[in-house]
């Protein structure tokens, strides 16, 4: 039974908070100063491909809705979109599929004043009707579509382009050649500037890439989650490719609004995942006190830990942490300002490796009727 205080009286109110929460920032542990952190502007921007971005994005995948499907103030959703870009955050990771649409046009109206001094990256690839955004079954990347898909995202926010244009799902019906040829001719009309996979198999990206060079690649990845390290990576290296990490906090885990005792509301999908499970969260929360430890010594909240470890990685790495509350975007973007020495991320990668998750993310299936990311498959 999912408790009904708040994160800062109780951490097992999960039920109550929104996709990839934070905590303000505040001295480690310390819930007092929660709305008094006032963090220094994001510095620096990393590359994506050819696509110069800011070090850490915002995810709004979830500004039309939360996890607990309630719909969030629209005007405080822009107020989050517009504080972070004066913050310096200026990568904004949004889809067709959220909401379906109405995402794009939150995100569309909130960056309307500085359009040309950010960069929008959006997705196409389910079955979503292109008038109603009623989501049907199955996947669509014909050509056709995609360039008709791209219309509606432009007008929904409110731009002659978009910055990246990612294939959220690959679909087997179309070869990724041809999917390819269609960005491409988006691309020399200037209504896309460079383009991106989701959760794609290596053949495939290794296809598409040699079609059309490839600017990044998004999918989950986390302290609670690396199956990316384990090929898509090394690809990425390989052929100068970014990558760009969806819930980099875990799903919330990693910013210690998790407990032993935390159970999920209905509808809430982590209560699906056993890795979330009553027999499992026990052991995985070693991972969320290695980052409260961190913390510690780095004065910094488990999440800024999780989201600088991603950053670490490589330099090509960009996070992008979605949430509903201005807090958390505040701390969340706080992350940029934690470095590690060589030996320091040495010793937390070890750490990290020495323990073993236990439990699974949720079925395909599962992910894919409730518009969730799914994980990484060979195609």
């Amino acid at each position: 039974m999912a408790a009904a205080a708040s994160r800062g009286t109780s951490r097992s109110a999960i039920a109550a908070l929104p996709l990839l929460a934070g905590s303000a920032k505040a001295h480690p542990a310390s819930a007092k100063a929660i709305g008094t952190y006032s963090p220094v502007k994001v510095d620096g921007r990393r590359k994506l491909g050819a696509l110069e971005v800011s070090a850490i994005g915002l995810g709004v995948q979830n500004m039309s809705r939360t996890y607990q499907t309630t719909i969030p103030r629209r005007a405080e959703m822009h107020n989050i979109i517009r504080t972070a870009y004066d913050r310096g955050v200026t990568f904004f990771d949004a889809a067709e599929a959220y909401g379906p649409h109405e995402v794009e046009r939150i995100l569309g109206e909130a960056v309307a004043p500085f359009r040309n001094d950010v960069e929008i990256a959006s997705k196409f690839g389910w079955n979503i009707d292109l008038e109603t955004g009623e989501r049907g079954p199955g996947l669509i990347s014909r050509p056709a579509h995609i360039k008709l898909a791209v219309e509606g995202m432009l007008e929904r926010l409110k731009t002659d382009r978009i910055d990246i244009l990612y294939q959220h799902r690959v679909d087997p019906e179309v070869p990724i050649e041809d999917v390819a040829g269609a960005i491409a001719d988006l691309r020399s009309e200037g209504k896309v500037l460079h383009w991106g996979l989701c959760e794609m198999g290596l053949d495939t990206l290794r296809r598409a890439h040699a079609a059309l060079p490839v600017a990044a690649v998004q999918s989950e990845y986390s302290m609670i989650w690396r199956g990316p390290e384990e090929g898509p990576l090394q690809v990425c290296e390989e052929l100068g490719i970014g990558f760009v990490p969806w819930s980099p906090l875990g799903v919330g885990f990693m910013t210690g609004a998790i407990d032993a005792n935390t159970r999920f509301a209905p509808g809430d999908i982590r209560g699906a995942e056993t890795r979330f499970s009553p027999e499992n969260l026990p052991h995985n929360l070693a991972l969320v006190e290695l980052a409260r430890e961190w913390g510690e010594r780095k004065e910094a909240t488990p999440g800024q830990i999780a989201l600088a470890w991603l950053m670490a990685q490589k330099p090509w790495i960009v996070p992008i942490p979605g949430t509903t509350q201005m807090a958390h975007m505040l701390e969340n973007s706080g992350a940029v300002d934690i470095s590690f020495t060589g030996e320091e991320l040495a010793e937390l990668n070890r750490a990290v490796d020495a323990i073993e998750v236990k439990g699974q993310r949720l079925p395909d299936a599962v992910l894919a009727y409730s518009g969730v990311e799914a994980p990484l498959k060979e195609q």
